[in-house]
């Protein structure tokens, strides 16, 4: 009889340790892996976050930058990572590329990633050097198509989001140009600057400055609307080139596998940092919108994605990296 009343309450004590160790998260700093270097819209929008997600979850959100091979490289460090909520991604849509631009992955997209939720939408912005002499999308246009084959444009590595936008233009707008890969928005700028490539669909943040101080100038933004932070820049379908648009998104993933409650947890996080002044005042300077979906419903949207950008890359004629 004792027995028969032990059992179940052994049985209650295991099914309660695991919520009631979920329930003291955190209890430690949380590693942010970054999957672009530092300075990059996406680092400049985690750093954000997670200052204000520290100050109200009571310990410390450490952005560690893991740069290269258009994000795959941190991608990798997070699918491995321990599913304890102390090692989460802030990734961008470059996400939702690489399964098409690479020939083999060293994870599974879909599977080895818990998403948790969308941050920020963040126009491109194509930006080029006034010392090129061209003044608008119509110009750069009919360069290209002047000299096909000799124009070239910065990406932030192969297959990442910016490379996928600029990809897209170039099929609207019918014209041949070549992809320049680098590590990061911060380098694609600086060649971009000093005229060693033409054109970049660069992220708004990296450029602000230079735009509004006359070192580039905007010609379009890529998205389906115009930037808060650039209103009086056409978008690329306004500028005459139709069927241009791409939505760049950042969004937090965590490792598979990650508890549902955690997943949960680090969600109402976000949208809890997203409301506050601060992050609202940066997010506007940045030029980026504030987003969020349910864990489930990001889920979908990437699946969803994913599935177009293969169907884009296979338009776009692109062969995976090997």
């Amino acid at each position: 009889m004792k027995l028969a009343i032990f059992l179940p309450a052994l049985a209650a004590l295991a099914i309660a340790a695991p919520a009631q160790a979920q329930d003291g998260y955190p209890n430690k700093p949380i590693r942010v892996v970054v999957p672009f270097a530092a300075g990059s819209t996406t680092d400049i929008i985690a750093r954000a976050i997670a200052d204000k997600m520290g100050q109200s979850m009571g310990q410390t959100l450490v952005v560690d930058n893991r740069g290269g091979a258009s994000g795959t490289i941190g991608q990798q460090v997070v699918a491995s990572a321990a599913p304890d909520g102390y090692t989460i991604m802030i990734h961008s849509s470059s996400h939702t590329v690489s399964p098409s631009t690479f020939a083999k992955l060293p994870f599974d997209t879909l599977a080895d990633f818990a998403p948790v939720t969308p941050i920020s939408t963040t126009p491109n912005v194509l930006v080029i050097s006034p010392a090129k002499g061209v003044k608008s999308v119509q110009e750069l246009v009919a360069k290209a198509k002047a000299e096909p084959g000799k124009m070239n444009f910065a990406s932030a590595g192969q297959g990442s989001a910016t490379h996928l936008n600029a990809e897209k233009f170039k099929m609207a707008a019918k014209i041949d140009a070549t992809n320049i890969p680098f590590k990061g928005s911060g380098e694609a700028v600086s060649e971009v600057l000093a005229g060693r490539v033409d054109y970049y669909f660069s992220p708004i943040a990296p450029v602000i400055g230079q735009i509004r101080e006359g070192q580039l100038l905007a010609l379009a933004v890529g998205s389906p609307r115009r930037a808060a932070a650039l209103p009086d820049v056409p978008t690329t379908a306004e500028a005459g080139v139709p069927g241009s648009e791409f939505n760049f998104w950042i969004g937090m993933m965590a490792p598979a596998k990650t508890p549902r409650a955690i997943v949960n947890r680090l969600h109402d996080e976000v949208v809890k940092a997203l409301a506050t002044p601060e992050v609202k005042e940066r997010f506007l300077k940045l030029g980026a919108d504030a987003w969020t979906l349910k864990p489930e419903a990001f889920d979908a949207y990437i699946r969803d994605e994913i599935k177009s950008n293969a169907a884009l890359v296979k338009a776009a004629g692109l062969s995976p990296a090997q």
